[in-house]
């Protein structure tokens, strides 16, 4: 399976006016600030994200 990551809106802009680019694989482009991007999947964290949520009294 080697579906492509769609992107919800530009990075750069935050416009959601995305488009897939003819320039290659992966690559998206802006309609609104006319820029083009990659989503890149970086790897796994080792031990995943610790949650410290104190309930925000500051206790």
């Amino acid at each position: 399976m080697s579906e492509r990551a769609a992107p919800f809106y530009c990075p750069y802009c935050g416009d959601e006016d995305l488009r897939p680019s003819e320039q290659g694989h992966g690559a998206w482009e802006c309609g609104a600030c006319n820029r083009a991007f990659q989503l890149k999947f970086l790897g796994l964290l080792a031990r995943g994200l610790v949650q410290t949520d104190r309930g925000g009294d500051g206790t």
